[in-house]
């Protein structure tokens, strides 16, 4: 048999097979990428098990725990543990602490015959140490910060190098007022590790220098880690630039074109564009006391006979009149000011070529 482990960098370096044991709620708050829950318990077993050991002690919240998990339910439970080990033979399993629940599961599995390793520590050993890869980087790495102009392109700039963190893409939301996707947010917790993995997997093919969108400290719902965050402050910056027409059409494109298309794909031809407008209109009224009474009054107006004309014909047309006016009244002067303000950390600006170019030319130094 393997043994337990206790290498996590190793682990998330290989994508390793595991199956968590928690209870589906302590799963669902957060995981790891790709990892599956076959739990010994379900919510309300653990919760019957948690109160009799308050009330009770070890001994017999253990009992219960074997009455409630027993008969044709652990068989199946059992089964679905084994079907897993037989389909990953180099996985491993895991409880909260790495404790009495994933020794109970790796004894059945054993009695029926099925050796399999389980991870040391648990799912807070592992938590501990993505927390700590992400601490470290910010510690020991370079960071160089892209800025812009609304629609510059700079996630297209982005995605195009090695070095990149991409925040926005790991929070699943483009970062600004109209930048929810169809589909939803990681939590919290997922969203740090599956940015952890990320910096672990780079810096284990030797990159020390990571690129990073200037970003604020939310991402849609999603926190950027306090330590990079602080970090953000101070990193160098390269600002991208692009010309208004362009700008234009790339909001276009991101925000209403293919925001539209994830929205149809999710929920089909009839209710996917009904309900994109109605995400856009949202949008809107998320930023109305920012943009003033009669600003939002205006741009409102442009946008419902752009979504009108959208849903009547799918002609995108008229959807440029209030991306200008929101460019222009609301985005630019907001980004214009906090340029002026980090004006003394810009080391370079340029095109989305110059920026790429100069950007992998840093890399090498």
């Amino acid at each position: 048999m393997r043994d337990d482990c206790t290498d996590y960098r190793q682990l998330f370096l290989d994508d390793a097979p595991m199956m968590d044991m928690r209870a589906p709620i302590e799963f669902t708050k957060g995981a790891f990428p790709g990892v599956v829950n076959l739990p010994l318990m379900m919510d309300q077993e653990r919760q019957k098990v948690g109160t009799c050991y308050k009330q009770q002690g070890q001994a017999a919240a253990i009992a219960l725990g074997h009455q409630l998990v027993g008969g044709a339910v652990k068989q199946a439970r059992l089964e679905a543990w084994a079907a897993f080990a037989k389909a990953h033979p180099d996985g491993y399993l895991y409880c909260f602490r790495g404790g009495l629940r994933s020794q109970i599961v790796q004894q059945w599995l054993k009695e029926a015959g099925v050796d399999y390793p389980r991870v040391k520590g648990g799912y807070k050993a592992l938590r501990t140490f993505l927390l700590e890869t992400t601490e470290q980087a910010v510690e020991q790495c370079d960071f160089v910060l892209v800025g812009g102009l609304t629609g510059t392109g700079k996630t297209d700039v982005l995605l195009q190098l090695d070095n990149v963190l991409d925040l926005e893409g790991h929070a699943n939301h483009r970062g600004s007022s109209f930048g929810k996707r169809a589909t939803g947010q990681p939590t919290q917790i997922d969203f740090e590790n599956a940015l952890a993995i990320d910096v672990l997997k780079k810096r284990a093919r030797g990159i020390r220098q990571f690129v990073l969108e200037d970003e604020g400290r939310i991402v849609g719902s999603c926190s950027v880690p306090l330590a990079l965050y602080h970090g953000m402050q101070h990193y160098p910056l390269v600002w991208l630039e692009d010309s208004f027409p362009n700008r234009v059409e790339r909001i276009l494109r991101d925000y209403v074109i293919n925001l539209c298309a994830e929205f149809t794909a999710l929920h089909g031809e009839d209710s996917g564009p009904q309900l994109f407008a109605e995400r856009m209109r949202q949008s809107m009224v998320n930023i109305r006391k920012r943009l003033g009474g009669e600003c939002f009054q205006r741009l409102s107006t442009l946008l419902e006979q752009a979504l009108e004309e959208q849903l009547r014909s799918g002609a995108v047309d008229l959807h440029r009149a209030w991306i200008e006016g929101l460019l222009n009244e609301y985005y630019d002067p907001m980004y214009a000011y906090q340029r002026d303000a980090k004006a003394e950390r810009i080391e370079f600006a340029g095109d989305g070529v110059e920026i790429r170019e100069y950007l992998r030319a840093r890399a090498q130094h």
